[in-house]
């Protein structure tokens, strides 16, 4: 349903009219509204290539997010068609992640002329979500919801932050270009999505999108991984690091393990759950001492096809690299300390890699 491009110069007016088109036929493919399906099919596509189907051997760049955030703004520019992420092969529970995903794609996402916390609870109760909890959710949107008279969210990557039998969290890792006039600028954050699962399935409860925090000079750590281009970070990871928020020893780890492998990191500080999920024990993720890994030299984790020898040898090399806690699909012995290594259902879709101090 793509219109052709418009010729530069054009004023605003005309350009935001073009925006109320695309937002209005791409907004049955981001919500589902058309179909009212969540049959399993490709993931979220970038502004300019198609994003592979989880498990791919397509190039790391053709995801969302998978560079560092730009910096700068596109004048007269349009902004990207939303696609609805799907989940791939291997998940435990995708039910989970498409209902955390779906509400996150419908507040983060709007045409010229219906943003407002008001017409993002229309948009979560057209999921089925009842009236009352949509406006709470709306008013929880945070981050997600940037001043911008459009806004389109691409999902990169959907994470357990914990998966129990009747409650999880979500991580919904998000890259969000928002439209202003006729400007459009880079954006993007993550939400902690609650979810509880009763007799009709999987419900969301509450939303904890990312506060990363103002920017600060970074230490040389810092501008190393920013500037490495191994290590693929998504727009909230990318704002924890130039908060100087981040460890100097999960930032070194990041650059050692880049030596060996190309790295797509989902979640660093924000937007992670304060404590281990189910317990009340203090996640290293606030702290700045944790980062996880959804996808090693393009091959996303989750993904049964993704050897477990490439898995094994990256738990392995996070652990050589100071980590003190290595979760992942994998269950590996040998560890330098009896709990160095351990594997769960919530790390069966990414590599925690976290660090004492």
């Amino acid at each position: 349903m793509a219109l052709p491009p418009l010729p530069r110069g054009l004023p605003p007016r005309t350009v935001a009219r073009r925006a109320v088109l695309l937002g209005t036929a791409a907004w049955c493919v981001s919500a589902d509204a058309c179909s009212g399906g969540a049959t399993p099919a490709p993931s979220a596509s970038s502004p300019t290539a198609t994003r592979s189907a989880p498990g791919s051997s397509a190039p790391a760049s053709s995801a969302p997010g998978s560079r560092k955030p730009s910096a700068g703004v596109s004048p007269h520019a349009e902004l990207p068609r939303p696609v609805a992420w799907r989940p791939g092969p291997g998940e435990i529970e995708p039910a989970a992640k498409l209902a955390a995903v779906r509400l996150v794609e419908a507040l983060g996402t709007w045409p010229v002329g219906q943003g407002g916390e008001g017409a993002a609870a229309e948009r979560a109760a057209k999921l089925g979500i009842a009236d009352a909890v949509a406006s709470q959710l709306a008013a929880q949107a945070g981050s997600l919801a940037p001043p911008a008279d459009a806004a389109v969210v691409r999902v990169i990557d959907a994470q357990y932050g914990g998966i129990l039998s009747d409650s999880a969290s979500v991580l919904v890792v998000c890259d969000q270009p928002t439209l202003t006039g006729a400007t459009v600028r880079p954006g993007g954050t993550t939400v902690d999505v609650r979810l509880s699962r009763d007799a009709s399935g999987w419900r969301v409860s509450a939303l904890h999108p990312a506060t990363p925090g103002p920017a600060r000079a970074p230490g040389p750590a810092a501008r190393d991984v920013l500037a490495q281009s191994r290590i693929e970070l998504p727009p909230a990871s990318a704002a924890d690091i130039r908060s100087g928020a981040v460890h100097d020893s999960a930032l070194r780890a990041m650059l050692r393990l880049a030596g060996s492998y190309r790295l797509s990191i989902s979640v660093v500080r924000s937007g992670h759950p304060l404590d281990v999920f189910g317990t009340d024990r203090p996640s290293d993720h606030p702290l700045g001492r944790a980062f996880d890994v959804w996808r090693i030299d393009g091959r996303p984790v989750v993904d049964p096809g993704t050897s477990r020898a490439l898995i094994s040898a990256f738990m392995q090399a996070a652990a050589a690299a100071g980590s003190y806690n290595v979760g992942g699909p994998v269950r590996l012995s040998g560890g330098a300390t009896a709990n160095q290594f351990f594997s769960d259902d919530t790390h069966h879709d990414h590599v925690h890699v976290g660090f004492a101090n």
